[in-house]
């Protein structure tokens, strides 16, 4: 297959300690009148005020909108809408974890272009530029700062939904890894597992042959060999740092390298997309109410075994960037290392092993097969082709545990 490559990215990325102080300067080249997404948690906050006042400072208005809540249901949206429209912003600064950030984009995508959020819903449907937006996110996980989609919660629809188009890719990103320091070792966890997965999943997407007009025909267009970059170098900094992070928030080096893993797996999954593990952990946490970087860990060890057959070189490639010692073994070997090693390194931050350990019970496994089938964008991007006898196996396997079960059906395999 011809070399092929590309990225979609915000037009500034600025990442280092103390860079939030960028803000100021990047904010008064885009608008005047900023309406500042986050929730109430960061508006109490002292370097928050810090920041705003250094908004008024460069001669910005600025309205906050701090009623961003988790899994950002419709409500939620509406009303930063409607306060964005009253205030008249021209600009959007998204501050916060996954949430803020996702809540930003749509609120700039409805004041720019009107409607509802469900007119939007799928790949393209979003008709040109959204209200300039700045993201600077304070956890270390999504990477929403630098991805094409976002995530909502529709209270129509049992799962939830996804916005994705490069017109909402924010404008600046700037990640300051001073803002993660306060997040607490649980948070941590969730959302550097997200990351971890997002990497793992962008590398071993399915690799499509490059047509003319690939770009315009899908907004994740798999595996390449720019995104391929990202993610190696996302796996590498989340895998050596994600463990110290969770036990001592105050290792700073920890710090910087995960939140830098973070951003550059957003890098790569925001162009390559991701698959399978997403795909299930959408009707699961729908079911649950557990976290979606959670879910999204639970599965990746099942996936990584599901996928092997056709992606076994890269799973090795994966170890290597995780620097696990695989001298000597064989592609085979090399593959089953890397997914113990994932797996062993999720169990060492408290990721739940099962599905059934997140608290789905039998019954529930048609419909979250069903459901995962739904996921369009995320299915045709798995390595391996899903159909919904392989999609009910898997999560079968995810409930019970058994990862060598799907090792025994992987195709051209047998089991060891």
């Amino acid at each position: 297959m011809p070399l092929f490559g590309t990225l979609r990215t915000p037009r500034n990325l600025v990442f280092g300690a103390g860079q939030r102080n960028a803000l100021p300067a990047y904010a008064a080249a885009l608008g005047t009148k900023v309406l500042v997404v986050t929730d109430e948690r960061l508006a109490g906050d002292g370097e928050f005020h810090v920041l705003m006042d250094k908004l008024a400072e460069a001669g910005l208005q600025t309205k906050v909108f701090d009623g961003t809540i988790a899994e950002l249901p419709l409500e939620c949206i509406a009303r930063g809408v409607e306060l964005g429209r009253a205030f008249g912003a021209d600009l959007i600064v998204g501050i916060g974890g996954g949430s803020c950030i996702d809540a930003a984009k749509v609120i700039a995508l409805l004041l720019a272009h009107g409607g509802k959020a469900s007119d939007y819903y799928g790949e393209f449907r979003v008709p040109g530029a959204v209200l300039p937006l700045i993201a600077l996110p304070t956890t270390s996980g999504t990477g929403s700062e630098v991805t094409p989609v976002a995530v909502i919660t529709d209270p129509d629809r049992t799962v939830k939904v996804g916005i994705a188009s490069p017109h909402l890719i924010s404008h600046t990103a700037i990640c300051d890894p001073e803002l993660t320091y306060s997040c607490p070792p649980s948070l941590s966890a969730v959302s550097g597992a997200d990351a971890l997965t997002h990497a793992i999943e962008a590398y071993t997407t399915v690799r499509r042959q490059p047509t003319g007009t690939i770009v315009h025909e899908h907004v994740f267009l798999g595996k390449n060999a720019l995104s391929d970059n990202y993610a190696l170098m996302a796996i590498s900094h989340i895998s050596a740092s994600l463990k110290r992070a969770c036990d001592n928030g105050s290792d700073h080096v920890a710090r910087e390298r995960l939140m830098l893993g973070a951003t550059t797996a957003g890098l790569a999954f925001g162009t390559a997309g991701t698959a399978a593990a997403h795909a299930v952990q959408y009707p699961v946490g729908a079911m649950t109410h557990t976290p979606h970087g959670m879910g999204v860990a639970v599965m990746m060890p099942y996936v990584m075994e599901f996928n092997r057959a056709h992606c076994e070189a890269e799973l090795g490639e994966i170890g290597a960037a995780m620097g696990i010692d695989l001298a000597g073994k064989s592609s085979f070997d090399r593959a089953s290392a890397t997914i113990d090693a994932v797996d062993a390194l999720f169990g060492s931050i408290g990721i739940p092993k099962t599905i059934a350990d997140l608290g789905i019970i039998a019954g529930q496994l048609p419909q979250i097969a069903e459901q995962a089938m739904g996921s369009v964008r995320l299915i045709k991007n798995n390595p391996r082709p899903l159909d919904m006898e392989t999609m009910t196996l898997l999560v079968e396997a995810a409930f019970s545990g058994d990862r060598r079960r799907l090792r025994a059906m992987s195709p051209d395999r047998k089991a060891n």
